[in-house]
């Protein structure tokens, strides 16, 4: 079955000291054209993540986005206030406002304006850095659910698309059937052709059996399509039988494609018959049919 380049997924995860999600979404590319966009704590994951993503999807333009957030910091009873931080900080300034002569306010203006004058506890700073080393361990399978999401509309896509495809193969042997099938009628009406003019070639006083001979072989291997239409109908049924094979088959796909077009081409050009030619136009067709979806194929 076919994998379609196209897919999305989502994952989300939400406990008491985070809440992460993991968004992919993947289009169409020739080759992994991926773009990240994470948390600053996890930059130092980006290389892991991006070898996971290029072993997982192969190929598209995908672009995941990781979105991380922590509950505000909650006191002892539920409160987002922290009141014993906030009681020593305000008792503080109150008693430097009166060593320093400035008001609360401004007092509070400096304090923000000058690099380093506020600090955070020591401990509050520890617990800080040891939340933010503790989640990448469980935003991995996060990330992997996402990708295997991916993966799995990839397939249900592809689904659809190798049922498509396949119909327009079939079409491309319907039309090749009817080939075959006025081929002897288009036969019988060069033979005929050929007789008719045959009296006056060897009544000629310049006729040359031999140049003749020569160019009736030449003549008739230039109409002959048998071998053109036995080439299409293999790679037709190799096209058929790669298309459900399990690994990513897009670019050999494209390539048999063009092995097709390649036979289309030469019984329109050597059949030198307008039924046949306008069963060819039909045949190419379907196709460009299959080239466009095959542009969206792993």
């Amino acid at each position: 079955m076919l994998l379609s380049m196209t897919g999305y997924g989502i994952a989300h995860r939400e406990t008491d000291r985070y809440s992460a999600t993991v968004e992919i979404k993947s289009l169409n590319s020739k080759t992994l054209d991926l773009s990240l966009r994470l948390p600053r704590f996890l930059m130092d994951r980006e290389l892991e993540i991006r070898n996971l993503v290029t072993k997982s999807l192969i190929r598209g333009k995908v672009n995941l986005n990781l979105d991380f957030a922590r509950p505000r910091a909650t006191g002892a009873q539920g409160s987002i206030v922290n009141k014993e931080a906030l009681t020593v900080a305000c008792q503080e300034l109150r008693e430097l406002s009166q060593i320093v002569g400035l008001s609360l306010k401004q007092l509070a203006a400096v304090a923000h304006a000058l690099p380093g004058a506020l600090r955070i506890p020591a401990d509050a700073t520890a617990a800080t850095e040891e939340e933010e080393e503790t989640p990448w361990e469980e935003l991995l399978p996060l990330l992997q659910e996402a990708l295997d999401r991916v993966n799995q509309f990839r397939r249900d896509e592809g689904q659809a698309l190798t049922s498509e495809i396949l119909g327009y193969v079939d079409r491309i042997r319907i039309l090749l059937a009817e080939v075959e099938r006025h081929d002897p009628t288009r036969i019988e009406q060069v033979r005929q052709r050929l007789q008719n003019h045959l009296s006056e070639i060897t009544s000629s006083e310049h006729f040359n059996p031999i140049r003749f001979e020569q160019e009736i072989l030449y003549y008739i291997e230039k109409l002959d399509i048998a071998e053109e239409k036995v080439r299409l109908v293999n790679h037709l049924h190799y096209f058929a039988e790669t298309a459900g094979l399990p690994e990513p088959t897009g670019k050999k796909l494209a390539f048999i494609s063009q092995e097709i077009g390649r036979e289309i081409n030469t019984i329109g050009s050597k059949a030198n018959d307008s039924t046949i030619q306008h069963l060819v136009v039909g045949m190419k067709e379907e196709l460009e049919k299959i080239k466009e979806q095959i542009n969206n194929i792993l």
